[in-house]
């Protein structure tokens, strides 16, 4: 049986439960490509605790901690529980593939935009916003 993606939206929004503080970091990356630029600079290669807020529509956000492993070409993987959402930014957009253990659930190019250690996009066609903001950088992880 298939699940409606709304209902997959609010099901991986409860999630990702209650809010959680996170410390900004304050290192930054060099300039990549010049979509970097336009974009906002990603932050450093490297694991991070974070927080992400799901909005679906018109409803409250969803806000949670999530770890999330930011690559240096442009590419992270998002992990809250089961849920793993893959992103890879070329030629200004974002490709988003969300899976579910290993099978994918979902998939959509994104505008996006970094600001400081938060990025932000959204699924226009689902009408659902995502933030995601990193904290401190994990240095117990390669």
């Amino acid at each position: 049986m298939r699940v409606p993606v709304l209902q997959r939206r609010l099901t991986l929004a409860l999630l990702l439960g209650a809010a959680w503080s996170a410390q900004a970091a304050t290192e930054r990356g060099v300039a990549g490509v010049a979509g970097d630029l336009l974009n906002g600079l990603p932050p450093p290669a490297g694991a991070y605790d974070a927080r992400m807020c799901v909005t679906v529509g018109e409803t409250p956000a969803h806000c949670g901690p999530v770890v999330a492993d930011i690559g240096d070409l442009g590419q992270a993987l998002v992990r809250v529980s089961d849920i793993a959402y893959r992103l890879q930014a070329q030629a200004g957009q974002l490709g988003v593939t969300l899976f579910h253990g290993t099978m994918q659930i979902d998939g959509f190019f994104a505008t996006y935009r970094w600001n400081g250690n938060s990025l932000k996009f959204v699924d226009p066609e689902k009408r659902t916003r995502y933030e995601l903001t990193l904290g401190t950088r994990r240095f117990d992880t390669p």
